[in-house]
């Protein structure tokens, strides 16, 4: 039987004396209230499913935003989520707020970038098909009015 070359041994020893203690540095997964979500649009299931992890003050935190360090790119991913798009917010922003933001909605979706590649990897039911892009510009473009078109 080969033994483990000494290396491999002080690679692990290292993962272990770093990992192990970055188990308690926890991120905050609290979920603040809803205050002001987006009203029934014909698009709002699609979003939800697709978009609220991020977007939204209603995240469900799956059991690996517990281990670090994968957990502090899940945190850092809602934290950067909430705060370019929150759609438990989405009606306290003004019209041009939400006009800008409708933009880039569609923006992001036409060119495939949200949700984002690793994202689609690990939560399969947030693919989206080309029909609910289209319903998703659609709906963009319709909410931003005749200057959209």
């Amino acid at each position: 039987m080969k033994s483990v070359p000494k290396s491999l041994k002080i690679i692990v020893l290292a993962l272990v004396v770093i990992l192990l203690p970055a188990q308690f540095l926890k991120i905050d997964k609290s979920n603040p209230p809803v205050r002001a979500d987006l009203a029934a649009v014909p698009v709002k299931t699609v979003l939800h499913r697709a978009c609220y992890n991020c977007h939204s003050n209603e995240t469900v935190w799956p059991w690996y935003s517990s281990v670090a360090p994968v957990s502090w790119l899940v945190g850092s991913d809602v934290k950067g989520g909430r705060g370019h798009l929150n759609f438990s917010e989405w009606e306290t922003y003004d019209d041009g707020t939400r006009s800008h933001k409708l933009r880039s909605i569609a923006e992001e979706v036409q060119g495939g970038d949200m949700p984002p590649w690793y994202y689609r990897l690990v939560h399969r039911d947030s693919r989206l098909s080309a029909v609910e892009r289209n319903q998703i510009l659609t709906w963009a473009k319709e909410a931003i009015g005749p200057e959209a078109k």
